[in-house]
């Protein structure tokens, strides 16, 4: 017993169809995983770079379309401590 032509010529594209998206899926995945990576290293970059201007200039708010700094005012830590 078989089934027929059409029903047959159906489920193989049926499935043509799921295995080109499965591979689709794959290849998303792979690319997912080197901009995750290239993320990561890019923020160490701008760690770095943080870490050099703090040198520089201490604790500021920079301006990204003029360059402008102000300073960051540290709050003062003052704890209390309540006797018991």
């Amino acid at each position: 017993m078989k089934i027929t032509e059409e029903q047959l010529e159906k489920i193989k594209k049926q499935q043509d169809n799921l295995n080109t998206l499965i591979n689709n899926i794959g290849f998303l995945e792979t690319q997912k995983h080197n901009y995750l990576h290239q993320l990561s290293e890019l923020n160490k970059v701008i760690d770095s770079t943080k870490v050099e201007l703090e040198k520089e200039y201490g604790s500021v708010n920079i301006n990204m379309e003029s360059g402008e700094y102000n300073l960051i005012e540290e709050e003062s830590k003052l704890k209390v401590v309540e006797n018991v």
